[in-house]
Protein backbone atom coordinates (compact mmCIF):
# COMPACT_ATOMS: atom_id res chain seq x y z
CA UNK A 1 0.00 0.00 0.00
CA UNK A 2 1.39 3.48 -1.10
CA UNK A 3 1.21 6.34 1.58
CA UNK A 4 -0.15 9.51 -0.38
CA UNK A 5 3.19 11.60 -1.95
CA UNK A 6 2.96 15.01 -1.63
CA UNK A 7 0.66 17.38 -3.06
CA UNK A 8 3.22 20.00 -4.31
CA UNK A 9 4.90 17.26 -6.05
CA UNK A 10 1.57 15.96 -8.02
CA UNK A 11 0.92 20.03 -8.72
CA UNK A 12 4.63 20.24 -10.13
CA UNK A 13 4.22 17.06 -12.30
CA UNK A 14 0.60 18.10 -14.19
CA UNK A 15 0.91 22.21 -13.50
CA UNK A 16 -1.89 23.10 -11.34
CA UNK A 17 -4.03 21.69 -8.70
CA UNK A 18 -7.04 22.46 -10.38
CA UNK A 19 -5.48 20.29 -13.55
CA UNK A 20 -4.49 17.64 -11.06
CA UNK A 21 -8.17 17.87 -9.21
CA UNK A 22 -10.09 17.25 -12.61
CA UNK A 23 -6.95 14.52 -14.21
CA UNK A 24 -7.89 12.22 -11.45
CA UNK A 25 -11.28 13.02 -10.78
CA UNK A 26 -11.79 12.03 -14.71
CA UNK A 27 -9.88 8.62 -13.89
CA UNK A 28 -11.64 7.56 -10.86
CA UNK A 29 -14.91 7.72 -12.32
CA UNK A 30 -13.34 5.99 -15.60
CA UNK A 31 -11.79 3.45 -13.14
CA UNK A 32 -15.13 2.72 -11.18
CA UNK A 33 -17.24 2.63 -14.43
CA UNK A 34 -15.25 0.37 -15.84
CA UNK A 35 -15.88 -2.10 -12.38
CA UNK A 36 -19.58 -1.94 -12.65
CA UNK A 37 -19.50 -2.67 -16.24
CA UNK A 38 -17.43 -5.88 -16.05
CA UNK A 39 -19.42 -6.58 -12.58
CA UNK A 40 -15.70 -6.73 -10.53
CA UNK A 41 -14.83 -5.25 -7.07
CA UNK A 42 -12.10 -2.80 -6.58
CA UNK A 43 -9.49 -3.70 -4.64
CA UNK A 44 -8.45 -0.25 -3.70
CA UNK A 45 -10.46 2.98 -3.50
CA UNK A 46 -10.61 4.45 -7.79
CA UNK A 47 -9.06 7.98 -6.42
CA UNK A 48 -6.15 6.07 -5.18
CA UNK A 49 -5.84 4.21 -7.72
CA UNK A 50 -5.80 7.00 -9.94
CA UNK A 51 -3.19 9.41 -7.57
CA UNK A 52 -0.93 6.41 -8.11
CA UNK A 53 -1.28 6.67 -11.59
CA UNK A 54 0.01 10.39 -11.56
CA UNK A 55 2.68 10.18 -9.27
CA UNK A 56 4.36 7.39 -11.28
CA UNK A 57 3.97 8.99 -14.62
CA UNK A 58 1.41 6.52 -15.96
CA UNK A 59 -1.20 9.21 -15.97
CA UNK A 60 -0.66 12.61 -17.41
CA UNK A 61 -2.05 15.65 -19.07
CA UNK A 62 -1.19 16.13 -23.04
CA UNK A 63 0.17 19.53 -23.44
Amino acid sequence: MMLYPPVAELVDKIGSRYQLVNLVARRARALSMEAEEKQLPLERKAVSTAIEEVYTGKLSIDK
